[in-house]
């Protein structure tokens, strides 16, 4: 019942992600800055087009990563972890909400890391420090998601060792 959650939080970071990046390559200029000196001038740039395919490739290469697991459980293809957690286990539902929902965090990131290249390339109109806060707190969503995931499995080999299951 939860994955279903995990799954709609999922697929809306992919509509987030695709209309933010559609957005970002409009708003940027031809070459794009992605390092910055003491003073505010680009020390680094690259095209535009670069950019985009980039991080469109990091989105699909990061999905499939992500997407694997769920799929091969929720198929059946992978017999091992079809086994491990068998339909009707109530860890079998915390695995899938747990990969689906890390997959939205990961799609939300790139799509941070997105505006974060946006911001310092529009600095009359917006301003990268402002994001500083969220800038901090991806990265610290995805290292307590990773512990979460550890504490499922940890609770979960428990139940097995107990015969709880």
């Amino acid at each position: 019942m939860y994955y279903r959650f995990g799954k709609v939080f999922y697929f809306f970071s992919v509509l987030v992600f695709l209309i933010a990046l559609l957005y970002f390559y409009a708003a940027l200029p031809e070459q794009i800055g992605f390092s910055l000196d003491e003073q505010g001038t680009v020390v680094r740039d690259f095209a535009k087009s670069t950019f985009f395919y980039a991080l469109a490739l990091a989105f699909l290469l990061l999905n499939l990563v992500t997407i694997y697991t769920p799929k091969t459980l929720e198929t059946k293809a992978n017999r091992k972890l079809h086994r491990l957690f068998p339909i009707g286990d109530p860890y079998r539902d915390y695995l899938l909400t747990w990969f689906y929902s890390f997959g939205g965090w990961v799609n939300f990131s790139l799509s941070l890391a997105g505006l974060f290249v946006h911001a310092i390339n529009n600095q009359e109109f917006i301003s990268a420090s402002a994001y500083n806060l969220w800038f901090f707190l991806m990265p610290v969503i995805l290292f307590v998601w990773m512990g979460l995931l550890f504490l499922l499995l940890f609770k979960k080999f428990k139940s097995t060792q107990v015969g709880i299951n």
